[in-house]
């Protein structure tokens, strides 16, 4: 094992696999790559050819003439069945463009520019000095690498460990500390400005980067227009418990297929904490009024890394996805501080996209077309859910045999998502997307619309 490896390996001794390493399935007596992805982009297609028939013969008649016997549910179901028509249009769009996208090659050791890797710490135990120990195995030049690791005020033992690598690594890490704690964004902008490299690079300290991840974050930087790339985000902890391994499908969901869509038209909307590289000279551009940012006048003190997207995107820059820059992050693996994160993260969700609705009208207009339409679907399908509430049990009581159909298309469209995973991991683990659909329909539903109600609430909840 190499000292990765042995960062990653779990605690039960298996070690996770590494995103593009062949597994049992994709070894070289399995389907050859380019047959499989074939092969699922035809299941996706015909997947989306029989839902749609499906949905829209077996289920809209049906809410249709139940909106023409109770006029009070009307305008709802005509707004649900229009939603629903644009949804699957919104799918076909993503699907294309996730297709198409490829990734930006690599620079190699010899053209690797000057690069600042920033970890903020607080409370982090022995997981940072993980963190720091696979960037220091990275595959990078160490005179073009500098190290910076910024304790933000910890109360455990995360200083000792900062120190401890500092002392394993003299002259390439450097330790920094806040005494006492003022919140990450704070502990970032003091990387930020002790940065020296012309790409900066910042990690969460719980979590750790593949060997290949900083050449290939520097690659997308050759074009100048490029502002900030976000890596590609796994889970760490996968084998602890159904939460993670649900979370590992919903990540490479989101961080897979989404951001490589939003890639295409060089508008990802929020480059991960987890893993993302900015370029030095346009932070620092934004980075007094990030560091100062407030909404509805309170202080921002989380969701830092889509804060600093947008404001890239607000001056002009274009931000990507590169699928071939791996990170591992720990997830929670408790019901409780999963609803946690979630709030934190649909908190800043909301904040930000009310920025977006600004910032997109100053976008390339392919870009802003692409972005208005995303942006409107995915947005309005959180009323429509929720007004569906009211108007499915109304459908049901006047046509009883609709239950069976919404069953069905829930079932299938889950099953239809796994498609998109399989082209990232050839693994049984997909139907852990299915169990996460039918979860956070139960157990999630609230997340949102109590995130909205406390938007301005400032706790980052998970310290």
């Amino acid at each position: 094992m190499n000292a990765l490896q042995r960062q990653l390996a779990m605690p039960n001794g298996t070690a996770a696999p590494l995103a593009g390493a062949p597994t049992a399935a994709s070894g070289s007596r399995s389907v050859p790559v380019a047959l499989w992805n074939l092969g699922l982009y035809g299941l996706i297609t015909i997947g989306i050819v029989l839902i749609a028939y499906y949905q829209f013969h077996a289920i809209v008649p049906r809410v249709l003439a139940a909106a023409a016997m109770r006029r009070e549910i009307r305008l709802l179901a005509y707004v649900g069945v229009l939603w629903t028509a644009m949804g699957f249009l919104l799918i076909v769009v993503r699907t294309i463009l996730w297709v198409i996208y490829r990734p930006a090659p690599a620079v190699t050791r010899d053209t690797a520019p000057d690069l600042t890797v920033i970890i903020p710490a607080y409370n982090e135990g022995a997981m940072v000095l993980k963190s720091i120990e696979s960037v220091i195995d990275a595959d990078y030049p160490p005179e073009r690498l500098e190290i910076l690791v910024v304790d933000d005020g910890s109360r455990d033992d995360t200083w000792q460990h900062i120190l401890e690598a500092a002392r394993r690594h003299p002259g390439r890490v450097t330790a920094l500390r806040h005494e006492p704690n003022r919140g990450k964004r704070e502990a970032l902008a003091l990387g930020f400005m002790r940065a020296r490299g012309e790409i900066i690079v910042t990690i969460d300290s719980d979590s750790v980067i593949e060997r290949g991840a900083l050449l290939s974050l520097a690659g997308p930087f050759r074009d100048a227009r490029v502002g900030a790339v976000a890596g590609k985000v796994l889970v760490y902890n996968r084998a602890h418990g159904v939460i993670p391994r649900m979370l590992h499908v919903r990540f490479i969901l989101s961080f897979d297929m989404l951001r490589a869509a939003e890639s295409v038209y060089r508008n990802v909307y929020c480059c991960p904490g987890a893993l993302t590289a900015y370029r030095a000279h346009a932070v620092r551009r934004v980075l007094e009024t990030w560091r100062t940012q407030a909404f509805l006048g309170s202080r921002c003190t989380f969701g830092e890394d889509r804060a600093m997207t947008n404001y890239l995107l607000d001056q002009g820059y274009d931000a990507l996805y590169q699928r071939t820059a791996v990170v591992h992050t720990v997830v929670p693996q408790a019901y409780g501080k999963l609803c946690k994160m979630l709030l934190r993260w649909n908190r800043s969700y909301v904040r930000e996209e009310i920025r977006f609705a600004r910032i997109v009208w100053k976008r390339p207009w392919p870009t802003r077309a692409l972005a208005l339409f995303d942006r409107f679907i995915t947005n309005a399908s959180y009323p429509v859910s929720l007004s569906s509430l009211g108007v499915l049990p109304v459908v049901i009581a006047l046509h009883p045999g609709v239950t069976a159909p919404v069953m069905i298309v829930m079932a299938a469209m889950s099953l239809f998502q796994v498609l998109y995973y399989l082209r990232a991991e050839r693994s049984f683990n997909c139907l852990y997307g299915v169990l996460y659909a039918y979860f956070s329909s139960v157990a999630l539903f609230w997340i949102f619309p109590y995130a909205v109600v406390t938007v301005r609430a400032r706790g980052w909840l998970t310290r």
